[in-house]
């Protein structure tokens, strides 16, 4: 594990000094996992695991600073010197029985490496390698799979994903990410282990669909949960979208489930947020959908925003970040209007929070529809005509100088202060005398203010 400005090399070097240290005492040890498949794919990896024979307590005795973060499991975490330390987590070789939660096993038991290999998650993933002989241990295949670009689960595919519901998700997530396809057997046994997925708690389901759709292929992930039938599972508003049809005229590629993968396919190192309101955009569609004269989706923004606020709140995302992508749906269809809008209307949709997210989410709308970027283009280049201080500037009057007029503070003075931003936007009011007279008219009219 690294620390913000740790050179990949250092990491290397100091999980290879770990092993060293362990072999020095009388241990076997070698880097195992992710590390190892991403060494062999030409990938520099980002965190480094070791296997050993040394019990957690020898491990703990060998390394003078160390961190117990699973010693049930047989883990701890062993750290370098220096204020900001590098860690590598060291794990002793073991066996699991039996998994009664399906996600955690009841006890575990030390065992040698070969043993250690079998009770893990996919051949990819089970390969090992010593850094002092520059060997690589294979025991499970993985090797042949990794040139055949194929994701498969060791042994019984089944009895993997019994034991943890949640490799079948990282099956998904991992076929995304490397590119690879996954094999007909372990394929058919998520098909048939999907339902079990709801057994998985809130967050790691949200962390492993975060990851997919911040990752290189957010596409390809979701057509994997659909493929694999876990989606309807995890996410079965995103399932309802397909065979949702779209008036032709707008939506001219398909139905909603169809432009929604393409827009998940236009994404590129996206926050998680931009991606989630991607996904959710159009989630309040099939709900909405209407035939009468033409395919008509009435509000379905609106109902979208909500249900995907029920939708974050289900997965246990932030309420910060519930509340940007419902904002994000919300006002998708805003752009559209953008070019009909009073200055000050125009100012203020601009200047809104993370606008950035809601134009990229409009670009890819209309990428993945009728290809049009007209509004886009007219937002961008309104954009570029502003300053900070057009779009936001200091108030003309406050609240104090409506009381100083004989105003009581309540709800009269958010539309007064309104009215005078809006003119103020719009340039017809530019200084606090100017602002102050029209106040004073506005209240001498009797249905102003």
């Amino acid at each position: 594990m690294a620390h913000a400005g740790t050179t990949a090399d250092e990491l290397r070097t100091f999980a290879i000094g770990v092993v060293r240290k362990l072999a020095a005492a009388g241990f076997r040890a070698v880097f195992a996992g992710g590390c190892v498949r991403d060494m062999l794919l030409g990938v520099q990896p980002q965190d480094y695991d070791v296997a050993t024979s040394a019990t957690p307590e020898q491990t703990m005795a060998l390394f003078p600073r160390t961190v117990a973060v699973g010693v049930a499991f047989g883990v701890v975490r062993v750290l370098s010197e220096g204020e900001q330390p590098l860690a590598v987590e060291v794990a002793t070789f073991r066996g699991e029985t039996t998994y009664s939660d399906g996600r955690h096993p009841d006890k575990v038991c030390f065992t040698d490496e070969v043993e250690d290999v079998k009770r893990r998650d996919f051949t990819v993933n089970g390969l090992l390698f010593d850094p002092l002989k520059n060997d690589v241990l294979d025991y499970v295949g993985g090797r042949r799979d990794l040139e055949r670009k194929r994701l498969r689960a060791i042994g019984d595919p089944r009895q993997r994903f019994k034991e943890d519901h949640l490799r079948m998700l990282r099956a998904v997530r991992f076929a995304s990410t490397l590119g690879f396809e996954i094999d007909v057997t372990t394929l058919r046994a998520i098909k048939t282990s999907a339902p079990r997925i709801t057994a998985i708690s809130a967050e790691r389901i949200r962390d492993e669909l975060s990851l997919m759709l911040t990752g290189p292929d957010p596409r390809r992930a979701f057509e994997l949960l659909k493929k694999t039938r876990l989606l309807k599972h995890v996410l079965p508003e995103a399932d309802a979208m397909e065979g949702v049809p779209q008036p032709p005229e707008f939506h001219p590629e398909g139905d909603v489930w169809v432009h929604t993968l393409l827009m998940l396919g236009h994404l590129e190192d996206a926050s998680v947020t931009l991606a989630l309101g991607v996904l959710l955009h159009d989630v309040g569609k099939p709900a909405t959908f209407e035939q009468a004269d033409r395919i008509r989706f009435n509000e379905h923004e609106r109902v979208g925003a909500e249900m995907a606020e029920k939708i974050m709140a289900r997965l246990k995302y932030s309420s910060e970040e519930a509340e940007r992508v419902s904002d994000l749906v919300r006002q998708h269809m805003i752009f559209k209007d953008a070019h009909r809008m009073r200055p000050a209307t125009l100012k203020r949709f601009l200047r809104q929070p993370h606008f950035d997210e809601h134009l990229a989410l409009h670009r890819l709308d209309c990428l993945a529809s009728h290809g049009s970027l007209e509004a886009y283009d007219f937002c961008v280049a309104a954009l570029q005509k502003q300053s900070t201080e057009t779009l936001r500037p200091q108030p003309l009057i406050t609240g104090r100088d409506l009381i100083a007029l004989g105003l009581e503070p309540g709800p009269r003075f958010k539309a007064i202060l309104a009215e005078v931003e809006d003119r103020q936007l719009e340039g017809t009011l530019t200084d606090k005398e100017s602002a102050l007279a029209h106040v004073r008219k506005m209240l001498a009219t009797p249905d102003q203010g």
